[in-house]
């Protein structure tokens, strides 16, 4: 039995006895008879794309699994049915019923929406999750999407990615102005603060548009997936660590009128499914992570740089500015703010003596 399926059981039992009354679990001869229903979920990622890709496929392959074939869901990456930036509009629209992608794409739509990825200096990996889970984040989440008749849930994270590739070295805060890069959400507004310019690009753009200097630098994710889009190739430095996304939370959405159209228990193995995918892709990237980065440094002699401190230190108090001016423009986007804030307060000052406290004395 896989570690997946092992903690899908633990999952499911725990959730479904959360549900109390409310979900009935159906037996496999009663299924049996029941007509599939199937969905169509988008991505903004290409086709089985390493890790981001590759959790969407994990999700419907689990809720084949558990439904004994009552819902099936294909998986469509991103330019098979529509751009990788329309996503969420066919999903609220009830062009497709499902979508796989990162809520910070959406800002354009409602900026509160940037906080459910992840903020520069903002949360990690870990602390994301508590506070979507245990926090109160994920009824903010659902607030937010109400308007758009969505349901959104968490589906997978990387980790604290890097900073980014350049084709020059990044010295001082001077070596930012008039720097094209690829860099969404809070962190492009942040980089336009100090003078650079953000531009906004799907995956599988990032390294032409390097490699003709349309762009100067980008981010992605981390090792595993840039060593997978060849972007070595294309720039010379390496930097770290990922200020603008210390904790990308991916996002599962759903059509509210699809997923009210499911009997309980399959909502209930949707949830589910999601929630282990959630923690799943979180365990892939922290082990392949490690492996890619050595073969960029001991195969393709890749340059790993560490910005400044006093690039570090500029940015991380232009970050408190900027999200924070940005947050009065909106009364959704502040309530969430002083939620988040107020969360990630609490948080470092457990971790400060706790995780962080560790990681300085192992090193």
């Amino acid at each position: 039995m896989s570690k997946l399926r092992l903690v899908l059981i633990v999952m499911t039992g725990l959730l479904l006895n959360a549900c109390g009354g409310e979900s009935k679990l159906v037996s496999v001869t009663d299924t049996a008879k029941a007509e599939a229903i199937e969905w169509k979920l988008v991505t903004s990622w290409p086709k089985n794309f390493p890790g981001l890709g590759m959790g969407p496929e994990r999700f419907a392959l689990l809720v084949d699994e558990m439904s004994n074939g009552r819902l099936k869901i294909k998986v469509y990456g991103a330019g098979e049915l529509m751009p990788a930036f329309e996503v969420f509009d066919a999903v609220s629209q009830g062009t497709v019923q499902m979508g796989h992608s990162a809520a910070y794409y959406w800002k354009g739509k409602t900026p509160a929406a940037q906080f459910f990825t992840s903020i520069p200096f903002g949360l990690n990996a870990q602390e994301m999750n508590g506070w979507l889970h245990y926090g109160g984040g994920m009824e903010l989440w659902e607030e937010v999407y109400e308007p758009f008749g969505i349901l959104p849930l968490a589906g997978g994270n990387t980790g604290v990615q890097m900073g980014g590739w350049f084709n020059k070295e990044i010295n001082s805060m001077a070596d930012l102005k008039g720097l094209k890069m690829r860099l969404p959400g809070l962190g492009g507004e942040v980089l336009k603060r100090v003078g650079g310019v953000p531009v906004t690009l799907p995956g599988r753009e990032l390294y032409t548009a390097l490699q003709t200097g349309a762009i100067d630098a980008t981010e992605w994710v981390g090792p595993f997936n840039d060593l997978a889009f060849g972007l070595h190739k294309a720039a010379k430095f390496y930097y770290y660590p990922g200020w603008h996304e210390p904790g990308t939370t991916l996002e599962f959405i759903i059509n509210k009128q699809a997923f009210a159209n499911l009997s309980g228990d399959l909502q209930a193995i949707v949830r589910v499914a999601s929630r282990a995918i959630n923690q799943d892709m979180l365990d892939e990237y922290t082990s392949k992570h490690v492996i890619a980065l050595e073969s960029l440094i001991n195969e393709h002699d890749v340059i790993i740089k560490q910005f400044p401190d006093e690039v570090m230190k500029a940015l991380a108090k232009v970050s408190k500015v900027v999200i924070k001016e940005q947050s009065q423009q909106d009364d959704t986007m502040k309530k969430v703010y002083d939620a988040y804030m107020e969360y990630q307060a609490g948080v470092r000052k457990y971790h400060l003596i706790s995780e962080d406290a560790y990681s300085r004395l192992r090193q």
